[in-house]
């Protein structure tokens, strides 16, 4: 399958927003990084910011799925709110829930993809009771709470050993990767399995952005 680029609303001007996500209509997803000061150090977005990304995507000609990062505790007291706002794809992290298979079960039940992410150093095989149920496995390869870091090196073997065993249970769950996804790097991120990539600075710091996320997407 082709690589999808999800495009971080984290660095955005969300004064602008729909301007913003305007400029990355080209782009496969939209990706909303959700922050409690809690689970990670900073605090971002709610409910209500996701629903205003929904509105601007649904102004554009073919509009674009969110993809809703929640790097926060306790996320099933909030999963509804995130779906209701208009999240297509919901991410939890396997660190910030204690019943990862209800969690899971539940966000099937709103209708939403499942999503799990990992931290860098979480090993891949938490994942083992729960892969045959997900829609994305999320690798971080930076530690969350921050933009703009430089990718941590150690995750790679991670994603390849995360993709090989999706593709030995003949699953069509996609391996996606967050953290300093640059066009000069997104090539080993999809030799090593992943199929989705998010960036931030990469697309919103570009003067061109539709290039930068062709770059991605073709490197």
């Amino acid at each position: 399958m082709p690589t999808l680029v999800a495009p971080s609303i984290l660095s955005a001007d969300f004064g602008r927003l729909n301007e913003e996500i305007t400029s990355i209509q080209s782009a496969d997803w939209i990706h909303v990084d959700v922050m409690d000061g809690r689970f990670v150090p900073n605090i971002t977005i709610g409910p209500l910011i996701v629903e205003a990304a929904r509105r601007a995507s649904q102004a554009l000609a073919a509009p674009l799925p969110l993809d809703v990062h929640l790097m926060i505790v306790e996320p099933d007291r909030y999963l509804a709110d995130f779906r209701k706002a208009g999240a297509d794809v919901l991410t939890v992290h396997a660190e910030a829930c204690v019943h990862l298979d209800r969690t899971v079960q539940y966000l099937h039940q709103l209708g939403a993809k499942a999503g799990v992410s990992l931290n860098p150093h979480t090993p891949e095989n938490v994942l083992d009771y729960v892969l045959d149920e997900l829609d994305v496995v999320l690798c971080m390869t930076v530690n969350p709470g921050f933009g703009g870091q430089s990718l941590i090196e150690r995750v790679f073997p991670k994603i390849e050993k995360i993709r090989r065993e999706i593709e030995r249970r003949g699953l069509k769950t996609l391996v996606e990767v967050d953290g300093g996804v640059k066009p000069d790097n997104a090539r080993r991120f999809r030799d090593a399995g992943a199929h989705v990539m998010v960036a931030g600075s990469a697309v919103f710091g570009a003067k061109d952005r539709a290039g930068a996320i062709t770059a991605i997407r073709e490197a």
